[in-house]
This record gives C-alpha cells, sequence and structure tokens, in this order.
C-alpha cells in the first residue's frame, strides 16, 4: 500500500512539475506547408501569417510561443496527444471539429474556390461570386447546379482531411473524381502538370504559389464559405476538463480570445494579412 502511495505521489509530482516547467510556454502546432498561412523559407524557418499571429497573440498573452510543426493528417490527433496546446494551421471552425476540439473566435476569413491552368474549358464558368453555403438560397442552387454540370467527369485534385475535400465528397457537386494529396505543394504541382482537371483550396494558396512558381494558374467559379467550408480560421485547442490540465486547456481558451479581440482591435491582425495575403483576411 506504501508503495502504491508513493508511487501515486510521484505521479501527482510528475504531473505539477509538468504544468509549472510549461506554465509560461505556449506550444503551438502548425503544418509548415500552406503557404501564404503557414509555410518554411528556403533554410527551413517556418514563416507565414500563422506563424507570425502566433507570436503577436503569444505576447499579448504574456506567455513564450514554441512553434511545433507537424503533418497535417495528424495535427488534431497530435494535439490530443498533448504534443502541442494549440493548433493554428488554417484550420477552419466547423460542426465536425468541434465533436473533438474547441476553438476561439476566428482570426481570419478562408474563402475556398477552384483554380484550373490557363486554356482551360472551366476556365470561362460563370456561376454568382460569392457564395455562402450556410444561407442557402437561388444564387447557392445556381452555383452548385453549373459546378454540377461543369466538374463531370472531371478530375479534381484536393489535399485530404481537409474542408475541401469534404465538399467534394458531400455530394453537392455530383460524383466527381476526387484525387488527395498529403500536402498542398503536392496539390499546386499536379495541377500544373496536367494530372488535375482542377484543383480545390483557399483562393490565396493558389495565387500564392501562381505569383512564387510564375505557372498560369488561374481562380474560376465562386467564392465559398459557410457550411461545409466553416465559419473561419481560429485557434484549435483541447477541450478543457476538470483536472489540473484540463482547467489550464479552458483558460488557454479564454487567453487566445482575449488576445486576438486586442490583436484586431489594434489592427495587428489586419496588418500581417495584409502584408502575407495582400488584402486585409482578419475577421
Amino acid at each position: 500500500m506504501n508503495i502504491i502511495k508513493k508511487f501515486s505521489l510521484g505521479l501527482l509530482i510528475t504531473l505539477f512539475l509538468t504544468i509549472s516547467a510549461n506554465a509560461d510556454k505556449i506550444r503551438i502546432g502548425t503544418e509548415g506547408a500552406y503557404p501564404p498561412w503557414n509555410s518554411k523559407d528556403a533554410s527551413g524557418k517556418l514563416i507565414g501569417f500563422e506563424v507570425e499571429l502566433a507570436w503577436a497573440l503569444c505576447r499579448y498573452i504574456g506567455k513564450q510561443c514554441v512553434i511545433v510543426e507537424q503533418d497535417w493528417d495528424g495535427m488534431i490527433p497530435a494535439l490530443l496527444m498533448r504534443k502541442f496546446d494549440a493548433i493554428m494551421a488554417g484550420m477552419s471552425i466547423t460542426a465536425e471539429r468541434q465533436k473533438t476540439i474547441t476553438f476561439s473566435q476566428g482570426y481570419a476569413d478562408e474563402v475556398a474556390q477552384l483554380a484550373v491552368m490557363k486554356g482551360s474549358s472551366l476556365e470561362g464558368m460563370d456561376t454568382p461570386s460569392g457564395i455562402n453555403l450556410s444561407l442557402g438560397g437561388s444564387d447557392v442552387k445556381s452555383a452548385l447546379k453549373t459546378l454540377t454540370s461543369a466538374l463531370a467527369g472531371k478530375t479534381v485534385c484536393v489535399q485530404t482531411a481537409t474542408i475541401h475535400q469534404n465538399f467534394l465528397d458531400s455530394g453537392d457537386v455530383g460524383s466527381v473524381n476526387v484525387r488527395t494529396y498529403k500536402t498542398q505543394d503536392e496539390v499546386n504541382l499536379d495541377l500544373a502538370s496536367g494530372r488535375c482537371d482542377a484543383a480545390l483550396a483557399a483562393a490565396v494558396a493558389f495565387t500564392d504559389y501562381a505569383e512564387k512558381s510564375g505557372k498560369p494558374v488561374v481562380l474560376v467559379g465562386p467564392t465559398f464559405s459557410g457550411g461545409a467550408f466553416g465559419n473561419g480560421v481560429g485557434v484549435g485547442l483541447r477541450q478543457g476538463g476538470d483536472d489540473a490540465i484540463g482547467q489550464r486547456d479552458a483558460e488557454l481558451l479564454k487567453e487566445f480570445n482575449k488576445a486576438i479581440d486586442q490583436a484586431r482591435k489594434d489592427g495587428v491582425i489586419s496588418r500581417i494579412a495584409i502584408k502575407w495575403f495582400g488584402f486585409d483576411a482578419s475577421m
């Protein structure tokens, strides 16, 4: 019995020391492969809108930032396994994800759009401009009908485990040949090489690629938001609990929401967004 008590006490002490050691640090997971949201420079250093914003939010919170690189398809599992404390990786706030994790308020809008190579038969697609799937109505129905017809028999490339794949798999645009890739870089390369008739991602992911590569990538069709595309991009966090770590997670959510509020009021989010996107994507 004494051995069990000592062992239990040892675990509690270890847990307390771990929490105390990390109390002044926030470990933030990002992909590093989704420019301009997050990427790496030639030296391998993590850069991008969310990396810079993470540093700013940590300053508002008053804690040290530690940025952790993580493959996209393992992002949420790694958060739950406590590899890091939060996710800032272009992750849209969706009801499906909220079953597993929680989110801060949104810090940026992410509109999705199809991209093709110049000269594609899809280039002149005539649809309503901005489509919010949450609103429904005649414009949404018209856009989905046009896309269903245009994409029939086509191969659309997309990064796996994303809101973009979920939309294509939903059946809202008919039966599409969906080809998935581990990273957005791979999507871009196969689009440029002609292995995809079209690709779907955040519009800024394609404009960033076109600018840096010089490839004639053209955005077509409407910009999408709402519905399967979520309600903006936020910080992903573990759902709080009653134990010490769960309480720390709940407190971290409050700290991020307060920091995002202040960064928005101070124009920090707008400034960083304009630097990386070329426009104000703050919510």
